[in-house]
């Protein structure tokens, strides 16, 4: 266990020294404006385990250990971390480091972070499965901390990655209204709060005392354009220098635009379908006369699989998605640890769909609503009509019913789908986390899930697979269990139906270069004027 830590610590301080988010040494005095399609919910870092809400907030706040642009951790606001035994992690803290306001960052503000975390109001997917591995957090010194687990953690480095360090002078009583309004937005990253309007925008300021190399920017507007053809507009017209989730279908009209670069990278985001597997009665279904049904079709895994063979992904991946998806039938991407190759995409096979329907006692099929977001993931609102087209040929009448993903998520915490579109990216470049997500059952005070949901899948000997993987120091080994969890819920029992991954684009001025990261996260510190150099740190990013 030591020598495996001691090798993930060494990679680590073999990368640059200073690994943060970097600019040019002698920036220009200049202004970035963004433009992004994620809708971000909030400035307090913990309120929401969102993607947008991350890339908003790490602009302000960082990590312990961050990641490089393939997810290999690296050394943040944590010098270093060492496992001292396989229940004991040390952790050395950058010294120098000052907030905002002045005042310099210690191991108080770590302690102070790990408490306030599980305990945010109204979060609607909390940040806990990754602070609720540690038990107890020891103080040694000022920069020097050890986390006690009750199980092995091998996976701590990405977990202390996972979330963003708060001050304890300016956190202590403070709501998500008081990171929105600026008064407790002090963090130590490269930039501080200027303003936020919920919805709309947020501006910062560079930050002359970080630790890290100058930003390339003095001021930066992070622009929230959740409607694809308003966000295309505004970058050809000027009004912002980059945006992202560019819309597949302009893709070749922004190539031939001339004036304009698109940058591509595939990503670890999964699009799938979340269905109501376990209620006896599920609130959207109905037999083709609009009566309710008194029993749940989608309990069955028969029906299940037959939505998932009625669809087809490689379709729908060539011609809607312009070749930016990767199809899948699993939940991670080729390349990434629990990846597992005997599981093919499933065939499509209409024929096979209606007879897997007329087994399950549904010969004529029924009626569905399959809800999405229309502004959160590439294409969306299309995917939605297309699999609600492809579910109406075998006999399943689908109605398509999309909103705004503040609307979709807050709705979906409640409970109130059949079957929904939605998206997830693992936090670490493993399964765990989407393991955790999609097939292990509900336990909010264990950190999986906000709350608990009746229509989760459920299965107590995956969640035997999850814990043992999660508590795995040997790679081989935990990847064996994830890949038996993932076929056992996923392929097996079709907990939730995998559709592909995501290919993620931006697009920008020509003036501008990016350097796009595996975690999708479109940051300032990304971006640089064509004669400088980036070399970006980050965190993980999810749904």
């Amino acid at each position: 266990m030591r020598l495996a830590a001691m090798a993930v610590f060494a990679a680590a301080l073999a990368l640059p020294a200073a690994p943060g988010p970097a600019g040019l040494r002698a920036a220009r005095a200049a202004d970035l404006n963004l433009a992004v399609g994620g809708a971000f919910s909030a400035m307090d870092p913990h309120y929401h385990d969102l993607s947008p809400n991350h890339a908003l907030t790490q602009h302000i706040f960082e990590q312990l250990v961050m990641t490089d642009s393939r997810m290999r951790p690296i050394p943040g606001l944590a010098l270093s971390w060492e496992a001292l035994n396989d229940n004991l992690w040390e952790v050395r803290l950058r010294r120098g480091v000052i907030w905002h306001d002045g005042s310099p960052f210690t191991a108080d503000d770590v302690v102070f972070t790990y408490s306030r975390i599980p305990h945010v109001i109204n979060s609607p997917t909390s940040l806990a499965r990754y602070t609720q591995v540690v038990s107890r957090i020891e103080v040694i010194d000022d920069h020097t901390i050890r986390l006690h687990t009750p199980t092995p953690v091998p996976l701590m480095p990405m977990m202390l990655g996972a979330f963003t360090i708060i001050s304890r002078r300016h956190g202590t009583g403070a709501l998500t209204s008081d990171y929105n309004s600026g008064r407790a937005a002090i963090g130590t990253g490269p930039y501080r709060f200027v303003s936020y309007a919920p919805g709309d925008r947020a501006v910062f300021a560079r930050h002359p005392g970080w630790w890290g190399p100058t930003q390339a920017w003095d001021r930066v507007t992070y622009r929230m354009i959740p409607n694809d053809s308003a966000r295309v507009a505004a970058l050809r017209a000027g009004d912002v220098d980059a945006i992202d989730a560019v819309p597949t279908r302009d893709v070749a009209a922004l190539r031939r635009s001339g004036n304009l670069r698109i940058v591509e990278k595939p990503g670890l985001r999964l699009i799938y379908l979340y269905v109501d597997v376990n209620r006896p009665v599920t609130p959207f279904v109905t037999d083709h006369n609009g009566r309710a049904m008194t029993v749940n079709p989608l309990a069955d895994v028969r029906v299940r699989r037959a939505l998932s063979i009625a669809i087809n992904r490689p379709g729908m991946a060539r011609q809607l998605m312009e070749g930016f998806a990767v199809p899948t039938g699993q939940l991670m991407p080729e390349g990434a640890l629990g990846y597992d190759p005997t599981i093919p995409v499933p065939a499509h096979d209409v024929e096979g769909a209606r007879r897997l329907l007329a087994e399950a006692g549904y010969p004529q099929g029924f009626r569905i609503t399959l809800n999405g977001p229309n502004d959160r993931y590439v294409n969306d609102a299309e995917i939605v009509q297309a699999i609600a087209q492809f579910w109406t040929r075998i006999g399943v009448r689908t109605e398509v019913a999309t909103m705004p993903a503040s609307m979709f998520f807050s709705r979906g915490l409640r409970d109130e789908y059949s079957v929904s579109l939605t998206g997830w990216s693992s936090s670490t470049g493993e399964a765990d986390t989407s393991l955790t997500a999609m097939s292990a059952t509900p336990d909010p005070p264990r950190g999986r899930g906000s709350a608990l949901r009746p229509s989760h899948y459920t299965n107590p000997a995956v969640d035997a697979l999850i814990d043992r993987a999660l508590a795995t120091i040997d790679t081989r080994q935990r990847e064996a269990l994830y890949q038996q969890a993932i076929r056992d819920s996923i392929q097996r029992d079709i907990a939730v139906i995998p559709l592909h991954h995501q290919v993620n684009i931006w697009a920008t001025k020509p003036a501008l270069t990016y350097s796009p990261r595996m975690q999708e996260l479109t940051r300032a510190m990304e971006f640089s004027p064509v004669t400088g150099a980036v070399a970006g740190a980050g965190g993980p990013a999810r749904n």
